[in-house]
């Protein structure tokens, strides 16, 4: 089974995102559970997690197909000691926000060396951060978005992604989420069925569909291996409808929230639509 979606908006409040989901003919949901742009939020009141909760029920959208994204602000490898740990007390505090929610996942891009850290020392500390957290919760798992490699993002390789779970003390709740756009963008070819097949053999050979937690699916507006980050509505960028069509139709990206993240949210109902079609959901 196929749950497909966008990232909505939670705008006035979480408990509007289900809503939001199911009006666009979603089955899963992205959302932000505060201002990501912003390091402090007002905590969630009892009467807001109540309403959420409620939301997703009426809806029937099943708290392990929603994927909340963290703060844009969060680098867990920061190399600097006092920004890593308003960091990492950032972080922490999204895993409680889901916990609260009653969610099991929280989204996130893995950090930055900024030119003051080699690569291996900030993958180390971008898993360091993230045993912190989990040994203060206790259900949520920290989803690992891959990253098109702009600037000094780490986690644009596979390679980068398996070091990093290497490092997780608890590997059942350690995850990675595939954004197709990054992958592209990276290096890892995706244009066709056999461009496809060989990037996600490539996937499992080195993490493994076992750590495959959520899809962020997005086409690519910069050519590949750019390096650069943005997404373009499936079938108008660089990647094109056969990849979209390959992952609907692949039993392995089964039971996994699939997130639109296109530019054009007017496309989501169609563009949802035709993915389900190609999963048999309709």
């Amino acid at each position: 089974m196929k749950y497909i979606g966008a990232h909505v908006s939670a705008a006035g409040g979480v408990f509007n995102a289900p809503k939001n989901a199911h009006d666009i003919g979603a089955t899963a949901f992205a959302l932000f559970t505060k201002n990501q742009r912003r390091w402090e939020a007002k905590p969630l009141d009892e009467n807001t997690i109540r309403k959420f909760k409620a939301a997703c029920k009426r809806y029937n959208i099943n708290s392990n197909n929603i994927l909340p994204h963290d703060s844009y602000l969060i680098n867990l490898g920061h190399p600097e000691a006092e920004a890593l740990q308003k960091s990492r007390a950032a972080f922490l505090d999204e895993m409680q926000r889901c916990e609260q929610l009653g969610l099991t996942l929280l989204n996130f891009h893995p950090g930055s060396h900024l030119k003051k850290a080699t690569p291996e020392d900030c993958l180390k500390r971008i898993a360091e951060s993230i045993n912190i957290a989990l040994q203060q919760t206790t259900s949520v798992s920290a989803v690992i978005e891959n990253t098109a490699g702009q600037g000094t993002n780490l986690g644009y390789r596979f390679e980068q992604l398996a070091t990093i779970i290497e490092q997780v003390e608890d590997k059942q709740r350690v995850g990675v989420c595939i954004d197709t756009c990054h992958t592209f963008a990276s290096g890892y070819d995706l244009r066709g069925h056999q461009a496809t097949e060989a990037t996600f053999q490539a996937y499992s050979d080195i993490v493994g569909f076992e750590y495959l937690r959520a899809m962020h699916i997005n086409d690519s507006k910069v050519p590949f291996a750019s390096r650069v980050d943005r997404h373009a509505p499936l079938g108008a960028g660089e990647i094109g409808w056969e990849c979209f069509e390959f992952i609907m139709k692949d039993r392995r990206f089964n039971h996994i929230p699939l997130v639109l993240e296109t530019t054009d949210e007017s496309l989501w109902p169609q563009e949802i639509k035709q993915l389900k079609l190609w999963a048999g959901c309709i």
